[in-house]
């Protein structure tokens, strides 16, 4: 039994004089996670397109979409004191960049308040019924993958025009009054659209 414990005694004073403890001085000195490891997701809003993809694949629910007609303005929340870390926000992001997981660990605070990730994008409504069609960052980007296929659908049209400002703002309509043919170019959700087409074919 005495042999033991001298090999017990000879680690203990490698550890405390020679080689030093194996474990890492958190928090005294900050500990560097690796490139893989998952840790705080980040929206980036140059990226973000407010899709809100990563709302419907979180198995936690963290993320919320959050739509303000009035405003129009949507905003994206990631409530990462739920998050469960997982990174299907980041592995299912329409723009693959929208949102990242980074290595950012050390995330304790005593007000839930803080643990807040958002994005606010701005909305495109209907301009018939006020109905809700999209984050205007989503309908350029469909425009932009689309190229000139996006030149079939003039919601996608105007709302990339009127993001220029290329386009003069929209006129105020009645969603009262009767479909025109001149309503066709207009910013329509999808079932104003068909029946303002429906109008003009079969009158």
């Amino acid at each position: 039994m005495r042999k033991p414990k001298l090999r017990e005694l000879a680690e203990a004073f490698k550890v405390l004089f020679v080689r030093g403890p194996y474990t890492s001085s958190f928090p005294k000195v900050p500990y560097v996670a690796p490139e893989t490891y998952r840790g705080k997701p980040k929206y980036d809003e140059d990226e973000c397109i407010g899709c809100g993809a990563c709302a419907r694949v979180c198995p936690a629910r963290a993320i919320e979409v959050v739509d303000d007609p009035e405003t129009r303005k949507r905003k994206l929340i990631l409530h990462y004191d739920i998050c469960i870390f997982c990174g299907q926000c980041h592995a299912y992001c329409t723009t693959s960049d929208g949102v990242k997981q980074t290595t950012e660990y050390d995330l304790a605070t005593l007000d839930r308040s803080e643990t807040e990730e958002t994005v606010e994008k701005e909305l495109v409504l209907c301009e018939h019924c006020g109905a809700i069609i999209g984050a205007r960052d989503h309908l350029r980007w469909l425009a932009g993958r689309l190229g000139a296929q996006a030149y079939a659908n003039p919601t996608l049209i105007l709302a990339g025009l009127q993001a220029a400002c290329a386009a003069a703002p929209p006129a105020p309509c009645d969603p009262d009054a009767p479909e025109l043919r001149s309503d066709l170019m207009r910013v329509l959700c999808p079932k104003c659209r068909r029946e303002t087409f429906l109008t003009e074919e079969w009158k």
